[in-house]
């Protein structure tokens, strides 16, 4: 049986009895992602090969079938057509059904708020009650935007006195974060349910907040943040604001935030509500809670009390005989045997720059399990497909991302780029790691400051520090360490700006999504390579997609500023041995947030027992030590390392 074939029926529907050999494809033309599930079915490659195949099947059926819908809806009446086009997405008629509309009323303002906003109310209640899901509100929101457009010149010629204004709510990602695909949905299914969003984009100063929420007299104002270090910018902007005598509302959002540290480090700072807001599932109901005045209250009471709670459970986590000394961690660190090992010697000693790597290489690398995340769809890919509750919603936007896969890859609409790095190293004192850029002897070129866990373990656990796996200065064995900065964002600016110029965010954040799923993409594909070929510490490997997901090779490439190196700054250690910004365009930011947002970075370390692990919570001893080491001041470190503090620096000084 030939893939070809096989590709060929599924794409007519797995319902062909006999297949014109002339209409098969050309094997090399067949999406590489589905040629690996239909060459799994073929060679028997995994268990669950015909399940996965099939989920795809389930999904190309899908996206064949939409064009043909049923086109019995347009002989509804407008207001009914409508409700249609927005529950289901549908833009194509829009123009001049919204035209019927405003030509058979008084005003255009009737039409939004008439049979659009009754249409958005019926999204609305379909997404509180789990019977929409995000991404169908976002291609609601595109309809709603186009029908807006569309009426907004009307609407100025209406102009008059005492017109009502849709409440407010200012939108910003923080000072140093580049990040803004949350921020965007959760704008979106604001703007959905009739709340007019002022969005200043990403790296907004907190003057900048401050200045507009007065200016544009908003109702309240959302925070976001991707990055730690956001979380202190947070924090300032909450201070800011009671310095100010603001009193609105403030919310509070991003991958980073919490509801426990928004309690214990936001809310004590200001005065004014402070909401915690896990998903945009919930900002509507947050914000009407907000607006209410009869339940404004009782909403306001209900987060004070839960915040209480938090900070109760807070001071009970902290309790610090949960932690052991840094001498007492450091003498119970990962007990190899040096002596019976020797490290690999790479094929590839200093740096190697990918300037527009090839797209195409990278579609089978993507991990589509955190792309459905990114969109509040909950499970795992392929599984999800199929799933009972969010299935046809993830069929249909896995079709639309592979659509807009396929532009980006066959437009060449954005660039990857990549630089990798081997550099000889050995393991400095007892947490550290010296690195040597210039080949072997000589000073380091930089050192790497490793935290170690110091949280008490069980017996036979050890307190892991990055440099357990590294040989120690003088043990006899040249050790190395490897460094990368991959970005798939270049190009991903122009290609969302003229999406968003046509009102069209669900294509603008689908184009994001992307971008961010083929930067890790490249980063998983790099690793290989090192592993492979650079370094060959691991040359006879043969993984297939399930076994690189499931990181079941050889060696680690931990990232700066995530649990097991949780310090953003030591990125400006990594930039400068690869001159990653000459090599990629990618920069830093002041927060150590990198730009463009679809980028990675990190270290590569080959050791067999190197495996991935969470700082967790590390004492006053060892801020301190790490602050001498690196020569900085404590309260430098305690800035950068504010969540993983087990202690609380300003109660304490």
């Amino acid at each position: 049986m030939h893939a070809a074939f096989l590709y060929h029926a599924i794409q007519a529907g797995l319902d062909m009895a006999i297949i014109n050999a002339g209409a098969l494809p050309v094997y090399d033309d067949i999406e590489p992602g589905l040629l690996e599930a239909v060459e799994d079915v073929l060679f028997d490659r995994r268990p669950d090969a015909t399940e996965r195949l099939t989920a795809r099947a389930e999904a190309l059926a899908g996206a064949e079938e939409r064009p043909e819908a049923s086109l019995e809806w347009r002989d509804q009446p407008v207001e009914k057509r409508l409700e249609y086009a927005l529950v289901e997405g549908v833009v194509d008629f829009i123009d001049e059904d919204v035209e019927e509309a405003r030509a058979a009323r008084a005003r255009a303002l009737d039409v939004i708020e008439g049979p659009l906003m009754d249409g958005m109310n019926v999204v609305g209640d379909r997404f509180g009650a789990g019977r929409m899901f995000l991404p169908q509100v976002v291609k609601s929101a595109r309809v709603m935007k186009r029908a807006v457009a569309y009426l907004t010149p009307f609407l100025e010629a209406e102009k008059s006195e005492g017109a009502g204004s849709a409440p407010k709510v200012l939108m910003a990602t923080v000072r140093g974060d580049v990040h803004d695909i949350g921020k965007n949905i959760v704008g979106v299914v604001l703007q959905c349910n009739g709340f007019d969003v002022v969005d200043l984009g990403v790296m907004v100063p907190t003057e900048r907040i401050l200045e507009t929420a007065l200016a544009e007299e908003v109702d309240m104002i959302g925070l976001s943040g991707l990055i730690t270090p956001s979380l202190l910018h947070m924090v300032h902007v909450a201070s800011e604001m009671e310095r100010n005598d603001f009193q609105i509302p403030l919310l509070i959002g991003g991958a980073t935030t919490s509801r426990r540290h928004t309690a214990v480090k936001i809310a004590g700072n200001y005065s004014g509500p402070t909401v915690y807001v896990p998903d945009a599932s919930r900002c509507v109901g947050v914000v009407r809670s907000l607006l209410d005045k009869a339940k404004y209250e009782e909403f306001v009471a209900g987060v004070q009390a839960e915040y209480e709670r938090e900070r109760a459970a807070h001071s009970a986590r902290r309790d610090k005989s949960a932690l052991i000394t840094l001498r007492e961690a450091r003498d119970n660190s990962v007990p190899l045997d040096w002596d019976a090992y020797d490290p690999p010697r790479p094929a590839l000693l200093g740096v190697k720059v990918f300037d527009d790597y090839p797209l195409g290489e990278l579609v089978e690398y993507i991990d589509w399990t955190p792309f459905f995340h990114a969109w509040e769809l909950k499970g795992s890919y392929p599984s999800i497909l199929a799933d009972e509750v969010t299935g046809e919603a993830a069929r249909s936007l896995w079709a639309d991302a592979n659509e807009m896969l396929e532009r980006i890859v066959s437009d060449g609409l954005l660039t990857a780029r990549a630089v990798v790095g081997i550099f000889p190293a050995g393991r400095l004192g007892e947490d550290d790691i010296a690195v040597y850029g210039n080949g072997y002897g000589g000073d380091p070129a930089a050192v790497l400051r490793g935290l170690r866990q110091q949280f008490r373990k069980a017996e036979g656990k050890a307190n892991v520090c990055l440099s357990d796996f590294v040989a120690p200065e003088g043990s006899g064995k040249q050790d190395h360490v490897g460094a990368f900065v991959v970005t798939a964002g270049h190009g991903l600016d122009t290609l969302v700006a003229g999406m968003e110029a046509s009102g069209d965010d669900y294509s603008a954040i689908l184009a994001k999504a992307l971008a961010d799923r083929l930067a890790e993409a490249m980063a998983e594909r790099m690793h290989e390579r090192v592993r492979t070929e650079f370094w060959a510490y691991s040359s006879d490997e043969k993984l297939d997609k399930e076994g690189l997901m499931a990181e079941r090779y050889r060696g680690i490439r931990p990232a700066p500023g995530y649990p097991a190196c949780p310090d953003h700054s030591e990125k400006a250690i990594l930039f400068e041995l690869l001159d990653a910004t000459k090599a990629t365009g990618v920069a830093l930011t002041e927060s150590f947030a990198m730009t463009p947002a679809a980028s990675v970075a990190g270290w590569y370390f080959s050791h067999p027992d190197a495996h991935y692990f969470g700082v967790g919570r590390i004492g006053r001893d060892q801020v301190a030590d790490y602050a001498d080491r690196g020569g900085v001041p404590v309260h430098e470190v305690e800035r950068w390392l504010a969540p993983s503090l087990a202690y609380d620096p300003e109660n304490d000084r």
